[in-house]
């Protein structure tokens, strides 16, 4: 869906990366997928089904509604559009090397971030959740550097429609996933209807544990090949 006005949205106000992006995908993730009566194509209006693909507006950094043809079209990963398709790929990093104090230099405040290149910035961008939904962190470009030197397999992610999801444990340990773009922002408008404190509370670490332990089984371990 396009995005709303920025700094309001369906459900209050909205920060970081809700400013421009899909808010009305977001609100609909929230409301538990209810199916929307005559919901349609973003592009060519034919009907669409209740779980269907996304493409990314690059420019305004929203997401699309698509139909399977339109969502097609948007496919090629190396020509240089305006719209590009949300991928369908899980992948894990089980040997994320994240030394001591590193999540720390990353300035991300809760134990959860997600983190992709927008190709129309330039730049890496990150953003983590909270009661207003996706905030976006100020990431401090020499900390994220010195994490892909010493992940040179991250660098994988594609611009604008896929993100690595980062995870403090309870351990201190930390996970590392490549994710769709719009399987970030799912994620984040399921945890906005719960999120308690500035921890995110029992019922948010809940939906949590439930989402990664999904994309444990879900995901292939990544090679440094890819």
């Amino acid at each position: 869906m396009n995005a709303g006005p920025a700094g309001s949205g369906p459900d209050g106000p909205v920060t970081g990366a809700a400013r421009g992006g899909p808010l009305e995908v977001i609100a609909r993730i929230s409301r538990g997928r209810r199916p929307v009566q005559g919901e349609r194509c973003e592009m060519c209006g034919e009907p669409i089904a209740q779980e269907h693909q996304h493409v990314v507006n690059v420019e305004q950094r929203s997401l699309l509604c698509t139909c399977r043809p339109c969502y097609l079209l948007f496919t090629a990963e190396d020509a240089a559009l305006r719209y590009r398709a949300v991928p369908d790929r899980f992948l894990s990093f089980p040997c994320l090397r994240l030394g001591p104090g590193q999540w720390d230099d990353l300035e991300i405040p809760v134990g959860l971030a997600f983190v992709f290149r927008n190709s129309s910035m330039g730049r890496w961008v990150a953003f983590y959740p909270g009661p207003a939904g996706a905030t976006e962190s100020m990431l401090p470009l020499t900390a994220w550097d010195a994490v892909l030197t010493a992940n040179a397999e991250l660098r994988t992610v594609r611009p604008d429609v896929e993100a690595l999801l980062l995870r403090v444990t309870r351990g201190g340990g930390h996970q590392c996933f490549l994710v769709p773009i719009d399987s970030c922002y799912e994620l984040i408008g399921r945890l906005r209807q719960v999120w308690r404190g500035f921890d995110g509370g029992t019922e948010a670490t809940g939906r949590i544990d439930e989402y990664f332990r999904a994309l444990t089984t879900r995901a292939r371990e990544a090679v440094a090949a890819e």
